[in-house]
């Protein structure tokens, strides 16, 4: 099933290349938005891929308190800084990517400072378990949390839109990226969802054990924080070790 959807992903992407060499040999806009709408598929597919922060957001929103509206903001965020991330770059610091980006397309020092700050939630999150009866969460902790899991650029939107630059019809990257950001949206709003209602059930049915619910969602805010500490501590000691 894994290879099904890196064959579908590179099919799109292919397609996609096409039409924006196309295009810019003088091709028209018809081919290239006839074949926009596939730039959500794409991203939709894409974001079921390794990555992406996927377990870092139902981690975060299984131990917190947040509800399902607000789910859907934290993994929105998540979604707009990843795509986005990518196009700055793009735009912005072309010339500097090959010295900055591995060959893979990834950025070592936005991995650090994604997993750091969400170190520092982690922190929080366990503090706020350990020393404070309630479990209320700060009302912009759950869209930092999405900022910070999202500061990885997204390599494939980044090599769309070089790709789009070199030809140079960025604009025809811009919208890819757009639509590419809908598709990734969409499977983290399910994901983001589906923590939440997993969480709520199991608040359902220790609804008549108040004290025993209190206690367990604590631990769970606890449990949540220590893993996004770990998985903080693990990404920085691993880019600390190829130092």
């Amino acid at each position: 099933m894994f290879q099904q959807i890196v064959d579908i992903q590179r099919e799109i992407y292919l397609t996609f290349a096409g039409h924006i060499k196309d295009y810019a040999a003088g091709g028209g806009w018809a081919s290239f938005l006839a074949f926009l709408p596939m730039g959500i598929v794409f991203g939709a597919v894409h974001a079921m891929t390794p990555g992406h922060s996927k377990s870092v957001l139902a981690t975060y929103l299984a131990g917190s308190s947040t509800k399902a509206h607000r789910a859907l903001l934290v993994s929105l965020a998540l979604s707009f800084t990843h795509v986005t991330m990518a196009v700055v770059i793009a735009l912005f610091a072309l010339p500097l990517v090959s010295h900055s980006f591995a060959d893979a397309g990834s950025s070592p020092a936005l991995e650090v400072v994604s997993r750091g700050l969400l170190g520092i939630i982690g922190v929080w999150m366990v503090w706020t378990a350990v020393f404070r009866h309630g479990h209320a969460h700060a009302e912009g902790e759950g869209l930092l949390m999405g900022f910070a899991a999202g500061l990885v650029p997204c390599p494939l939107t980044l090599f769309v839109m070089t790709f789009a630059m070199i030809h140079q019809v960025a604009v025809t990257g811009l919208l890819f990226a757009a639509t590419m950001m809908m598709g990734v949206a969409l499977t983290l709003s399910a994901v983001a969802l589906l923590a939440v209602v997993f969480r709520d059930r199991i608040s359902y049915l220790m609804r008549k054990h108040p004290r025993l619910l209190a206690s367990v969602s604590r631990a769970t805010g606890g449990l949540a924080g220590f893993v996004l500490v770990a998985i903080a501590g693990v990404e920085i000691a691993n880019w600390v070790a190829v130092q």
